[in-house]
């Protein structure tokens, strides 16, 4: 490789091991799952001009809480990069937006269960793969892989599409991430743009990989503790102030990197609002962003989501 193409990917690998090597994705304090409210009338849908992709959203989120069935689809990428990916999916009337997401360092999506399960009650369908070499089950961990991984979840959001049908709308997608999964969620808006994207929710990130935020325009929700010790508040912030999009930040006050309890509660609620404007064009939602974030006193919300 020539030194000039080199030194590019060397920077990057430094990066992700410096800040992300001690990431982890523990598992939540044991939480029931966190109660939404229900939906108002419905409003007139905003634009979906410049948008990945045109389709009319209907104006309203349902008003109901769905049962909610999980199940595992064996997915693989290639002839080494197994993705078994477990799938919350509502039952009800579909088709029902979707929503890939992924796990931190050494995590698995079950670690996810509590806030994955309220957006499914929500009516969203919820896929998250296991990465081959960054989650609990990796045989050979290896933090660079983090690098691959957007490829790995626009594959996931390709078989999921396929193997569910008329349940997915393949009109309504969207991704998320925690830590490590925050960073493959920005590289899904970045060089490895997947233009299927409508809107993308950012859990305790940072920006890494090069060419930040390209092609179309799509609102960003980021979620980030103030005292978190392993990705620095600081560089949440600069990863918001790079989105030149519609977008939102979420400062939980007394937050570290995994939220539990209350404030888990909050970043549920406050995020499904943030769920049901973008994917739903829910207007009563968006209304519902900053009281919700403000609920109990835990969090705050810089709102340029306009």
């Amino acid at each position: 490789m020539h030194r000039r193409r080199l030194a590019p990917v060397l920077a990057v690998a430094s990066a992700l091991s410096a800040s992300l090597a001690a990431c982890s994705s523990e598992p939540p304090a044991a939480s029931a799952p966190a109660t939404l409210p229900p939906t108002a009338s419905p409003a007139a849908p905003p634009s979906a001009a410049g948008s990945p992709t045109a389709a009319p959203l209907p104006g309203a989120a349902p008003d109901q809480a769905f049962a909610v069935e999980t199940r595992t689809l064996r997915l693989t990428r290639g002839a080494d990069r197994p993705l078994p990916t477990t799938v919350w999916l509502p039952q009800g009337d579909g088709p029902f937006p979707l929503i890939l997401f992924s796990h931190g360092l050494g995590g698995k999506p079950s670690d996810y269960r509590e806030l994955l399960t309220t957006w499914a009650r929500a009516g969203f369908v919820v896929a998250a793969p296991a990465y081959p070499h960054t989650s609990a089950s990796a045989a050979e961990f290896n933090v660079l892989d983090v690098i691959n991984q957007p490829s790995d979840a626009s594959y996931v959001i390709t078989e999921t599409l396929a193997k569910l049908g008329g349940a997915v709308d393949k009109s309504r997608i969207a991704a998320a991430g925690h830590s490590a999964g925050g960073v493959t969620t920005l590289g899904l808006f970045s060089g490895n743009r997947d233009t299927r994207l409508r809107a993308g929710v950012v859990l305790a990130g940072r920006q890494i990989l090069p060419q930040p935020f390209t092609g179309s325009e799509a609102p960003m929700l980021f979620v980030h503790g103030r005292k978190d010790a392993t990705v620095a508040y600081a560089d949440g912030q600069a990863a918001y102030a790079a989105v030149q999009w519609p977008k939102a930040f979420l400062t939980v006050t007394d937050g570290g990197h995994v939220a539990s309890g209350r404030s888990l509660d909050v970043i549920a609620r406050t995020s499904a609002d943030f769920w049901r404007w973008t994917l739903y064009g829910d207007e009563t939602a968006r209304d519902r962003l900053e009281p919700d974030a403000a609920r109990g006193g835990l969090a705050t919300l810089q709102d340029r989501l306009g």
